[in-house]
């Protein structure tokens, strides 16, 4: 308050007494006026002159203004003029004319302070905030809009302490979110600017408004306005958008889960005529571009940037992007993000990276989009940010690619190179750019070309083999030793550029290229002239700018005596650290070998992934080579401090250990494809089980058939007995009635026939029960050959359908025997119709032929119903022998699976316990091995002991389930 009195006085010295004397009169008639028009009236001044007179109507009527606000809440108009006096006060944001005036009438007046004072006084009461926000629900626009502006200008002015305030206020957030809704677009517009301060650095408000549906609200505002040809509108909301996203996990997981990113795709969707790009046009598409890095940003959490990465591919938004990144006419600013955006959406993810090799550019003849980047970046005529953009790029396909490495390498290896000359490949345009006189073209190249090296083994060996022509009449030379004639030729050649950048960028490649493989430090020692080098660089005291190149010679030199196998017996690990120790120092040689760690550019360039540099002067560490550095450093300066006795006991050990990891290794191969071996045979084993249970299903089945038919046979029997019964009367009848001679004789044949049949089918039934006894007994021979629980069920089952069949056959000959019964029967009948000489008295002849034709179509009838029953029971019986030829076949062969899998099972066994018992022995050998190493001072990592002590617990768990 004592700053707001002496700059009041200062004003008022130079002002006008009657401006002064009217805004105490105006706050008088405020504060005692009992009429709402007199009060209304002295508002609408006080409003007039709080632009002209701030630092007086602020001091003098701020509390009559917030008075107003509680008292006359019923007037929307003194509301409006009172809301408007207040933001005049508080806001800085005064209109050019205004501050122009303000300026020469005040020229000692410091605004900002001025608002900053003034909204620290309204805020200390924080009933008056809450009052603010009740006022942000009346719908009346001469309330509302006033509102909006003041809680805006509030918050640019103390941004934290306001939020606050709105966090803890009930329902604060959710009232602010309402005029997203507001049908009136200049409400909702000030309303997109009053979420953006409020979301400024706070997570908690962020996540409430995230949740209140704020996104899809926004999305719809960003498509109504048209998306990137929309005005400075979409601007905002997507300045909103990324307060919302930027560093808040929560709300990007539900960006993605909400089906958010999706709706990002039509954002990128440019015609062909891509000429005269207006100025909010690029703006839009920029923040656009910058939305989407946000969601993929390397300092995300790696599962959340993959699952984003992974929905921008199958949506079509990574096609979309290759598109603009393919397009002609498209803004060389825009053109740059592009590539950043594209860099981050393909970094690490597989999938996207394989997509973006198969992109090629709409060029006649076609060619790859990775090859067109690369000729952008080894122009010296392209703009340096643009082939900075290009680099991180091609980082980012081949990070974690294993696969893009091999194909840029390949592009290097003879049998690969287009002999016609008709294509540019990846690899010569990096060869071209590391061997041209532009210095940014070389350490582009340097560092693209390390990154296809990176963690892979294969490659840097492959690398080798690559030869380039030098001149006319020249023999080749590899591509390393090219390397290293450029190294030392120094400052000899012409460049553009910083000369020192050239030499940092060789020697990052060449401490990539032989840092862990020991074939590539073999070549590198070979030349010569590489140590001597290596040797007088280290040694000699030069400038500053000299110092890093110092410091990179001391790292490969440190790398070829750590990865040295000793192959080379003039350049082994303890000559050279000899030569270290006479020519330079090993004092000297590691402070030399600090200078990269504590360079600044070193520190830059360890903060993030993309390359960003204020000059190309400035670009001298890349941010993988800053991880190798920092991983070597301490191992380079313990090496250089061994003795020879030392190196070689590590030596001895290392080789003791390499053995025993290939035993080990080959156990655990030998392992592995036993666990493959027994999980097949538990799968057959399952199988089988399988086919058992069907078997078991399918001879219940049979059982239940048999049922069936002994109850059918059981109805046939009553009906044959009724039959019997009926045959008796008939015989009484023929008895009591004459038969003619001629139907006697025709009744004789008709049963000579039914002999003959019956003789048959009983042949035909001691044949079935001959191959039943022969089933029988094959049964009983497999049976003593010691079969498994299962196999003995189902022969137990096929036994009892043999002795279900036993007295279908007894019935079966029953039956044939009651049929020769009535034969017999009818044998007597004609005896005694032969015999009878009186006939029948009162019959004439053609009633008794009548009965003769009625009783034998009854017989006929009867003798068919017989032979068709007979039949039906020997199908039967053939079915029920297929279904126990079958059942007999399917024993013998799980009889036979069953003695294999139990004899695997005992071998695999067996040869698991020899294997355990070799193991142990190789784990008390490692054991103490790495003891005598951890006496020598030698780092022993403990995880080979941790795999080692899980492969025996899953060996123990296995031989558990085994035994169970």
């Amino acid at each position: 308050m004592n700053f707001l009195r002496g700059v009041m006085g200062g004003q008022s010295a130079g002002a006008q007494p009657s401006g002064a004397e009217t805004i105490q009169k105006l706050c008088d008639r405020v504060a005692s006026s009992t009429l709402l028009d007199d009060r209304r009236d002295a508002v609408r001044a006080l409003k007039s002159l709080s632009k002209k007179y701030r630092l007086e109507v602020g001091f003098q009527a701020m509390e009559h203004l917030i008075n107003v606000l509680q008292t006359d809440r019923s007037d929307s108009e003194i509301i409006g003029y009172a809301l408007d006096t207040l933001f005049n006060i508080v806001s800085n944001d005064l209109e050019e004319e205004e501050q122009d005036d303000l300026e020469e009438e005040n020229p000692q007046k410091q605004v900002d302070d001025l608002g900053r004072q003034f909204t620290e006084i309204f805020i200390k009461q924080q009933e008056n905030v809450t009052l603010l926000l009740t006022f942000l629900e009346e719908f009346d626009f001469q309330v509302r809009w006033p509102g909006v502006k003041l809680l805006t200008s509030l918050l640019k002015q103390q941004g934290p302490q306001v939020q606050q305030i709105i966090l803890v206020s009930p329902m604060g957030v959710s009232r602010l979110m309402d005029l997203l809704a507001d049908s009136r677009e200049v409400i909702r517009n000030d309303g997109v600017l009053l979420l953006q301060q409020l979301t400024k650095s706070n997570a908690a408000i962020q996540k409430i408004v995230a949740f209140e549906n704020a996104f899809e609200r926004l999305l719809d505002i960003v498509t109504d306005e048209g998306n990137s040809d929309g005005g400075i509108v979409v601007e905002d909301c997507l300045l909103l958008l990324q307060n919302l996203l930027k560093n808040n996990n929560s709300n990007q997981n539900f960006f993605k889960e909400g089906s958010y990113i999706q709706r990002m795709k039509p954002w990128f969707e440019v015609g062909d005529d891509n000429s005269g790009w207006s100025a909010q046009k690029v703006t839009n598409l920029h923040l656009m571009l910058q939305l989407v890095r946000v969601l993929v940003s390397p300092t995300n959490p790696p599962g959340a940037t993959s699952s984003c990465q992974k929905t921008m591919f199958h949506c079509g938004l990574l096609q979309q992007l290759c598109t603009i990144l393919m397009a002609t006419g498209v803004p060389a600013d825009i053109l740059t993000e592009t590539i950043n955006t594209v860099s981050e959406v393909i970094r690490g993810c597989q999938i996207n990276q394989d997509y973006f090799a198969s992109v090629n550019a709409p060029s006649n003849p076609p060619r790859s989009a990775i090859v067109v980047l690369l000729m952008s970046m080894v122009n010296e005529r392209q703009p340096f940010v643009l082939r900075c953009a290009v680099l991180y790029c091609f980082q980012c396909f081949l990070y974690k690619n294993q696969k893009g490495q091999g194909e840029i390498v390949s592009t290097l290896l003879p049998s690969t190179i287009d002999a016609t000359g008709n294509s540019v490949s990846a690899g010569q345009l990096l060869c071209g750019g590391l061997f041209s006189t532009d210095s940014l073209s070389n350490w582009c190249a340097a560092v693209a070309l390390a990154h296809a090296l990176q963690d892979n083994a294969t490659l840097k060996e492959q690398l080798l083999r690559v030869q380039l022509a030098t001149s006319i009449g020249n023999p080749p030379v590899s591509l390393l030793q090219q390397c290293t004639n450029i190294l030392s030729q120094g400052d000899k050649i012409d460049r553009r550029g910083s000369k020192v950048q050239t030499r940092v960028g060789l020697l990052m490649l060449l401490c990539t290229w032989l840092s862990d493989c020991p074939i590539a430090v073999t070549h590198f020692l070979h030349n010569s002239a590489n140590i001597p080098f290596l040797t007088g660089q280290i040694a000699e005291n030069l400038g500053e700018e000299e110092q890093l190149v110092q410091g990179l010679c001391a790292l490969l030199l440190g790398i070829c005596i750590y990865y040295n196998d000793n192959s080379l017996e003039n350049c082994r690990k303890e000559k050279l650290k000899q030569l270290i120790e006479k020519r330079i120092g090993k004092e000297n040689f590691i402070e030399k070998l600090g200078f990269i760690s504590k360079h600044e550019l070193y520190s830059r360039a360890a903060q993030k992934p993309q390359p960003s540099f204020s000059s190309a002067d400035h670009m001298m560490f890349d941010h993988e080579f800053t991880k190798l550095v920092k991983e070597l450093e301490g191992i380079i300066t313990k090496a250089i401090y061994k003795s020879s006795e030392e190196d070689k006991q590590e030596e001895e050990v290392k080789k003791t250990l390499e053995q025993h990891d290939n035993i080990v290794t080959h156990y655990k191969k030998v392992i592995r494809e036993q666990d493959q071996q027994l999980e097949e045979l538990k799968q057959k084993v399952n199988t089988l089980k399988s086919q058992n249970e069907q078997l078991q299903t399918a001879v219940t089945q049979q059982m239940s058939q048999i049922q069936q038919h002994k109850d059918q046979y059981n109805l046939l029997k009553v009906q044959l007995g009724k039959d019997n019964q009926h045959h008796s009367s008939h015989s009484d009848m023929l008895q009591m009635n004459g038969i003619q001679p001629e139907e006697i004789s025709k009744l004789r044949q008709e049963i000579e026939e039914l002999k003959n049949k019956h003789e048959v089918l009983q042949g035909q039934l001691r044949e079935k029960d001959s191959v039943i006894e022969n089933m029988k007994s094959l049964q009983s021979e497999t049976g003593t050959t010691g079969q498994s629980s299962q196999i003995t069920a189902g022969l137990e089952h096929a036994n009892e359908l043999h002795r279900e069949l036993e007295p279908l056959r007894i019935q079966i000959q029953s039956q044939s025997s009651d049929i020769s019964k009535l034969q017999t029967e009818k044998q007597e009948l004609l005896q005694q119709m032969n015999t009878a000489s009186v006939p029948a008295l009162g019959d004439s002849a053609a009633v008794i032929a009548a009965k003769n034709s009625e009783l034998e179509g009854r017989l006929l009838q009867e003798i068919k119903e017989l032979k068709s029953e007979v039949k039906a029971l020997s199908e039967e019986k053939a079915l029920l022998k297929q279904h126990l030829d079958s059942s007999n076949s399917t024993a013998a062969v799980l009889q036979d699976e069953k003695s294999k899998l139990q004899q695997d099972v005992a071998e695999s066994k067996k040869e698991q316990d020899d294997l355990l018992v070799l193991l142990a022995d190789q784990d008390q050998k490692i054991f103490a091995l790495k003891n005598k190493l951890k006496e020598l001072g030698q780092p022993v990592e403990d995880e080979d002991d941790i795999e080692s002590g899980d492969q025996a617990d899953e060996d123990e768990e296995e031989d558990g389930e085994e035994e169970d």
